[in-house]
């Protein structure tokens, strides 16, 4: 049996950082329900303390998600209460082709950094690290 996963990351702020990566990728980040959400603090199953206003929207406040916009793949973002301090175990690796430079030229213009530049054979990449030190390769 096979089984499908979503990737999560742990982060200070869930999400800036989902909508940093979803105009990083081209992706969507997940709309709002926010008449479920009222209802669920109505019922009582959440608390206003869990919630939170996010670009005009009422969200939850411990993650969000993104979307490839074609097919089901998901990313979440989840509100941790520690920082980063080690580096990651896993990262994405992006398939940016051709467009390697430009890619580095505009991530780093949105807050990323780069932190090497590596090849192997005919391979090459260019590891950087998102606003709050996630890394993430650009092949």
């Amino acid at each position: 049996m096979a089984y499908d996963f979503q990737v999560t990351v742990d982060s200070a702020n869930p999400h800036t950082l989902a909508d940093w990566w979803a105009d990083a990728l081209g992706w969507d980040v997940e709309p709002s329900n926010e008449e479920f959400i009222r209802r669920m603090v109505a019922e009582g199953h959440a608390r206003d303390e869990d919630t939170m206003t996010h670009r005009g929207v009422l969200v939850w406040r411990v993650g969000q998600a993104i979307r490839h916009p074609e097919s089901r793949r998901r990313v979440l973002f989840q509100l941790v209460p520690e920082p980063k301090t080690v580096k990651n175990r896993v990262h994405l690796d992006v398939a940016v082709g051709e467009n390697r430079e430009a890619e580095v030229e505009r991530l780093t213009g949105m807050g990323a950094k780069v932190v090497y530049r590596g090849q192997q054979g005919p391979y090459s990449w260019v590891t950087m690290t998102d606003p709050e030190g996630n890394e993430l390769c650009l092949q």
